[in-house]
């Protein structure tokens, strides 16, 4: 179900959730329904990441290459699903704390929920993303979690509630984290000679080496792995032996 189609969803399913969101001209609240076309992924977080002492979580700001802007986490965890997100090449877009969500429960109480990502994809679905260790979900949270899920299936939204990451695939994620910048693929002859060298599965530090000094060339190869046009087993450490190829040959 693409953005802004309601098709096959039952209306008790839409008309009981309302949105609120914040963009440059204030702040603003609709019936999710009508605000399923809403680019979300560029507005504003509709609340802050606090920071005081002796707290147990870290919030900080992550600096995305998807977006060329900072985007605010309160744990490590949220940090690493949004370097995660913005190392998914089909997503264009992402905010935290990107929406208010309310509702009524069965009793008649009002909840809001507050989910801590969105992505929007570039071909135009939207993701909205939790992020909480599996074995630290309660009976309250589960309770946001399911109805957050059945509002964004109302709408055409995926919708995912994620704890934590293989640690393998993670450390390998945040060492080609430190290359996403652009600086990194300035040089477009060295990037399209990778492409070719690698155009079959290549151990990584001896393939690159081929091109000249591996100091100067990795940050590239590195780069092109981050951006997806380089693929890898990222499951194993990676290491001067790893098999490296151009994505369009997987």
């Amino acid at each position: 179900m693409g953005l802004g189609v309601l098709e096959g969803a039952k209306p008790s399913q839409v008309d009981g959730f309302e949105v609120g969101w914040r963009d440059d001209r204030g702040e603003h609240r609709l019936p999710l329904s009508d605000a399923v076309s809403v680019p979300f992924e560029t507005g504003r977080p509709v609340r802050g990441f606090p920071s005081y002492r002796g707290q147990r979580h870290f919030p900080g700001l992550y600096w995305s290459a998807t977006t060329g802007g900072h985007v605010g986490f309160e744990s490590w965890l949220e940090r690493d699903h949004a370097m995660l997100l913005d190392f998914t090449p089909e997503v264009a877009g992402l905010l935290s704390q990107p929406l208010w969500l309310f509702w009524e429960d069965e009793r008649g109480k009002r909840i809001s929920h507050a989910p801590d990502y969105f992505a929007r994809f570039k071909d135009g679905r939207g993701l909205v993303v939790d992020c909480r260790p599996l074995d630290r979900i309660d009976s309250r949270s589960a309770a946001k979690f399911a109805a957050t899920h059945t509002a964004c299936e109302a709408v055409g939204w995926g919708y995912r509630v994620v704890g934590e990451v293989d640690p393998v695939r993670m450390v390998n994620v945040r060492w080609l984290a430190g290359y996403r910048h652009p600086r990194h693929g300035t040089d477009d002859g060295l990037a399209a000679r990778l492409l070719a060298l690698f155009s079959v599965p290549s151990p990584l530090v001896a393939q690159a080496a081929l091109l000249g000094d591996p100091i100067a060339v990795l940050p590239t190869v590195f780069h092109l792995l981050w951006l997806g046009r380089l693929t890898a087993d990222l499951s194993r450490p990676l290491s001067d032996a790893t098999l490296v190829s151009r994505a369009e040959a997987r």
